[in-house]
């Protein structure tokens, strides 16, 4: 089916289009808090790369620790309610930073245990998304819908990268983490209105165990995906030091501050809007081994950074990344929905997210160091050789460039969706 009848149909779809707006809206908050965290920790008296390096990695530990548990309750409840749940605590999270910032009141104890929380909202959050697809959109429309949503956020993040940008230079971190708490309740709002779906969902009657394991034999069975997600554990690792740490504490101490580093995010979020672009006309033969092409330019931004290049290369290596991120995103959803059982999906999502986030808290908490021990320019570079050489690695994996995608087909151009009501 052409893609705009695919899209005609997805847009008249009630459920897609409030999961739309809701995935967009929580995204939107999202995009504020890297700059207005990183810059907010910063600006606090006696804080610096060592601080700023135990915040994130507080809020990276409690994601990483429960996403399996995530997996097993999105596929064991409604997953509309867990992504709910996972909203309005993440609302919480977010605007206590914020009053936190403005209130002048921010130690260090308090700001993890509020980022810890953060965290453990957004435990369940991908596991239920991956999952909610199916449950919404039929197979023949699933890199459509994925596609779609993918476009929300990276629109939403470019947006947000500018704006959140612009408010922690203008009102300060603190107004930033607020806004930020407000959109996540505004996505709770719309969420609450998804149909329960429950005929997709596992046995109730398993143990939450043994479907733990069930979905482990899932996951393992299927060597491109447990190969993938091996490259994104190295890359996140050193991608959260290069982005998270090292390279706002480049932009602060010689490149003048917040504004710079967010327009090199905001380079980023604009290649990943063009690469969601593509992926809604390019559906590639071998999409994983195509996805991981692309991500070769993951560690070209650090690099860049890391040998003091001009910002606008950095700036342009970013939204070349950008654009990378998001078609592999777009494919790998796709592929996972396509190879995984509707029942399994979540929890096998759920092992992708802990296999890909895992040394995220590790990068995180030794980019500090790091940056003290060998200078953040050094320590630049080699993330993003470390990034290079994990995704080669991965592309010598058979199954990673033989497996093909599937084809679909609908008898009737008419039935494309769920009922709008």
């Amino acid at each position: 089916m052409r893609a705009s009848a695919a899209t005609r149909g997805l847009l008249t779809s009630r459920p897609f289009v409030t999961l739309l707006a809701a995935r967009t809206l929580s995204m939107l908050g999202l995009s504020f808090s890297p700059v207005a965290l990183a810059f907010g920790v910063l600006a606090l008296p006696h804080s610096g790369a060592g601080e700023l390096s135990i915040v994130l990695a507080s809020q990276m530990v409690p994601l990483v620790a429960f996403l399996l548990v995530g997996g097993v309750v999105a596929d064991r409840y409604p997953r509309s309610r867990v992504l709910l749940a996972g909203a309005l605590l993440s609302a919480l999270a977010w605007g206590t930073i914020g009053l936190m910032f403005l209130s002048g009141w921010a130690p260090l104890w308090a700001l993890c245990t509020a980022a810890a929380f953060a965290g453990l909202a957004g435990a369940p959050v991908y596991p239920a998304l991956n999952g909610i697809i199916p449950d919404l959109v039929p197979v023949e429309h699933r890199q459509q819908g994925n596609a779609w949503l993918a476009m929300g956020a990276s629109g939403a993040r470019l947006a947000g990268l500018v704006a959140g940008g612009a408010m922690v230079v203008w009102l300060g971190g603190g107004w930033a983490m607020i806004a930020a708490g407000g959109m996540y309740l505004g996505a709770a709002i719309l969420v609450s209105t998804l149909p329960r779906v429950a005929d997709t969902l596992a046995d109730s009657e398993t143990s939450p165990l043994r479907q733990l394991i069930e979905g482990w034999s899932e996951f393992s069975s299927r060597r491109w995906l447990w190969a993938t997600v091996a490259q994104w554990a190295v890359m996140i690792m050193v991608l959260q030091a290069a982005n998270g740490v090292l390279g706002p504490v480049i932009a602060e101490t010689e490149l003048g501050g917040a504004g710079v580093w967010t327009t090199v995010l905001a380079a980023e979020a604009l290649g990943a809007v063009v690469g969601v672009a593509l992926s809604m006309v390019w559906h590639p033969r071998r999409p994983i081994l195509a996805a991981t092409l692309l991500t070769l330019s993951a560690g070209l931004p650090a690099l860049l950074l890391g040998v003091s290049a001009p910002v606008w290369t950095v700036v342009a290596a970013a939204f070349v990344a950008g654009i990378g991120f998001d078609l592999f995103g777009v494919w790998w959803m796709t592929t996972m929905q396509d190879e995984v059982p509707a029942e399994s999906l979540s929890r096998v999502a759920s092992y992708d997210a802990l296999g890909s986030l895992m040394l995220g808290p590790v990068g995180l908490a030794l980019a500090g160091p790091a940056a003290v021990v060998f200078g953040a320019h050094a320590s630049l570079v080699g993330a993003g050789l470390i990034a290079l050489a994990a995704t080669v690695f991965t592309l010598s994996v058979p199954e990673v460039r033989t497996l093909r995608a599937r084809r679909h087909t609908v008898a009737d151009p008419g039935d494309v969706l769920v009922p709008t009501s």
